[in-house]
């Protein structure tokens, strides 16, 4: 697959920027069983432990409560991966329509989503390795750099607050 260019990917800010701001749509969720696999679910729990019941986060040497979930947006995603059939290659367990900007969303903000809540947190989430072999170099700068960073581009960690399921579908709302 090509990877898209510093050009073509900068071009597409302005329609990530649209994203919504108060409550917008879990549009994917995806749990990682183990290393480099991935299951698309309709239906995941979050959990006060776990994160997303299931998926490996908790079992990886010592798990980092406040990187516990991961949410990026979809439309960055979209844009990143070409298609939604390898957004799971970005390693996030929740795809969602919302502006997750620092500005948006500072560390410490509730979003209820589908029957969970989960709060932002201070840990920054950044592209890696894995993420430059899969979606290319520029794709790594553009979400590490500005103003990729401050829109949080490469995607947002939390952790759960209240329990609960989450289905594809579900409304997220900043609280």
């Amino acid at each position: 697959m090509n990877h898209r260019t510093a050009d073509e990917l900068t071009a597409a800010l302005d329609e990530i920027r649209l994203s919504p701001s108060a409550s917008g749509t879990v549009e994917l969720i995806v749990r990682r069983p183990a290393e480099n696999e991935r299951e698309l679910l309709d239906e995941g729990v979050l959990d006060l432990v776990e994160g997303l019941v299931g998926d490996e986060w908790h079992r990886r040497g010592t798990p980092n409560p406040d990187a516990q979930l991961t949410l990026m947006n979809a439309r960055a995603a979209e844009l990143i991966t070409g298609s939604r059939e390898r957004w799971p290659l970005a390693g996030d367990q929740l795809y969602v329509d919302l502006d997750l900007s620092t500005d948006n969303l500072p560390a410490g903000t509730q979003l209820a989503v589908g029957d969970a809540v989960v709060e932002v947190t201070a840990e920054p989430h950044t592209g890696c390795a894995k993420f430059s072999a899969r979606f290319g170099t520029e794709a790594l700068k553009f979400v590490n750099k500005s103003p990729g960073r401050e829109m949080r581009l490469r995607g947002v960690n939390a952790r759960v607050v209240t329990p609960g399921a989450v289905r594809a579908g579900d409304a997220i709302t900043k609280l």
